[in-house]
């Protein structure tokens, strides 16, 4: 069994190989490399230093991907039968490079001992060229994931290897997503090298320039928008003077108890605003149902339960833990396995609850309880196992409801028509509709239709009692179809 040495070639010429990496890649038999194509390469063929490159496999594979993942396989194979290789790459091998990534985790399977030595990479003298700190914030990336993260305009970006002008021009359209057409970019070309180039652009038009390649990065300055960052501060502040002595005399003696009705109420709103699609609206009533947030936060704090703080740590933690496919080691395939996931973490967490129907709040609204009680419970397995029986319980139960209406035993009435709206609840989760959001349209629409004969009656002159039902059944009729 070999071993595997892996070294960085600088970023530019030789000159800025460190003369440990120079030691071991002149003893090497042979030298293997990822790409001749480096300037420091000319000042090992002068030393006439014997390598082997893997530029052949840019051609025979479809994508980088798979480019480098032959590559990796190759090292680790020539380490496994004996070799003691070392392995060069261009710049530092820690900083963009995804063969040693990929070689680490090989050998790692194999068993086969690795080192790392340590190299100079671009961006020191990137740093240098721009007069930039990393301190203060900077995102690394390759061309080629670019798309797969989120960008973050708040700090500055180095985009590695941009290759070739259809590279190019993919970055400028993910860049486009979030920064103007004509943001002011930084082209960086050759760095180190007699003929480097450092050009400032607009952004649209970093794909024309006719010197890119393997050597062209590119450097995204952080946007300023002028606009302060975000922070609960100035509402925290303002209700913790509401509350204290001196403050507001009704906000001074509410309970966490008092305040539900209140926090209801919000959260409606906030739901009416989504479904009126009415951004200006919805912006000022998620303002409302945070500071109802904020407002129990401020009471915890006050007798020591709990801070705002304690609150926001909370709910991120859980968030991370239950994401486990953006965060961890886990892979799903689709939103389905998301969920399943999700349930599966979310039972492990709630392991002190005794039955499978705890955690249902009891002051959830009628129609929302019932469809989560038969979730819970069909989770488990007890449910139907297809919608026809559901059909049929229907039908029974609107029986039994009518023999109930006969007699005059009102408490049976209410339990036969309880019953009857449970089937239904049960019947819209087979038909994977909200009972609740169907409820609240039909409210709606009914409200709406309401109101325009409401308006013909008043128009009339008339009132209510001067309209027969046919002629209001008419204006009703003429509002179904408006």
């Amino acid at each position: 069994m070999g071993s595997i040495n892996i070294i960085g070639l600088g970023p530019s010429d030789g000159g800025l190989i460190t003369k440990e990496a120079w030691n071991l890649l002149s003893s090497a038999k042979p030298l293997r490399l990822r790409t001749k194509y480096h300037p420091a390469v000319r000042a090992i063929e002068e030393a006439k230093i014997n390598f082997i490159s893997y530029d052949c496999m840019y051609e025979q594979q479809e994508s980088f991907d798979a480019v480098y993942a032959k590559i990796s396989e190759s090292v680790v194979n020539c380490a496994a039968a004996g070799e003691e290789v070392v392995y060069a790459v261009p710049g530092s091998p820690l900083v963009a490079e995804e063969t040693v990534t990929l070689i680490r985790a090989m050998a790692a399977k194999k068993n086969i001992n690795i080192k790392i030595y340590p190299g100079m990479s671009f961006l020191e003298l990137l740093y240098a060229r721009l007069e930039v700190d990393p301190i203060n914030g900077m995102l690394v990336t390759d061309a080629l994931a670019l798309g797969q993260q989120p960008f973050d305009t708040s700090v500055g970006t180095v985009v590695t290897q941009l290759y070739d002008a259809h590279t190019a021009s993919e970055v400028k359209l993910t860049l486009m997503d979030s920064l103007p057409d004509d943001y002011e970019v930084i082209l960086l070309h050759r760095l180190g090298l007699a003929d480097e180039k450092i050009e400032r652009m607009p952004l649209y038009e970093i794909d024309r320039h006719k010197e890119i390649d393997y050597l062209t990065s590119l450097y995204v300055p952080k946007q300023s928008t002028g606009q302060k960052s975000f922070t609960l501060t100035p509402l925290m502040d303002i209700i913790k003077r509401l509350r204290e002595p001196g403050g507001c005399p009704w906000d001074i003696v509410q309970t966490h108890k008092s305040l539900r009705r209140n926090l209801v109420e919000e959260v409606y709103e906030v739901i009416e605003a989504i479904d009126m699609n009415d951004p200006t609206l919805l912006c000022e009533e998620l303002g409302d149902l945070l500071m109802q947030v904020v407002f129990h936060a401020r009471m915890a704090e006050e007798t020591g339960l709990f801070s705002m703080q304690d609150v926001v740590d909370g709910v991120t933690a859980k968030l991370v833990r239950r994401h486990p496919h953006v965060f961890g080691d886990v892979t799903v395939k689709d939103a389905g396995e998301v969920l399943m996931n999700w349930e599966a973490i979310k039972r492990q967490e709630k392991q002190y609850r005794k039955s499978v129907l705890d955690g249902i709040p009891k002051d959830l609204p009628s129609l929302m309880s019932a469809y989560k009680l038969q979730n819970k419970a069909s989770k488990v397995g007890f449910d139907w196992p297809d919608i026809k029986p559901v059909w049929e319980k229907l039908a029974e139960e609107i029986k039994e409801l009518q023999q109930a209406a006969a007699g005059s035993d009102k408490s049976a009435v209410e339990e036969e028509l309880g019953d009857v709206l449970f089937t239904v609840v049960n019947l819209s989760r087979f038909l994977q509709v909200d009972a609740e959001m169907a409820l609240l349209t039909s409210s709606r629409k009914f409200r709406q239709r309401f109101s325009y004969v409401e308006k013909q009656v008043k128009k009339s002159g008339g009132d209510w009692k001067s309209f027969s039902l046919d002629q209001l059944d008419d204006f009703w009729n003429t509002a179904k179809k408006l």
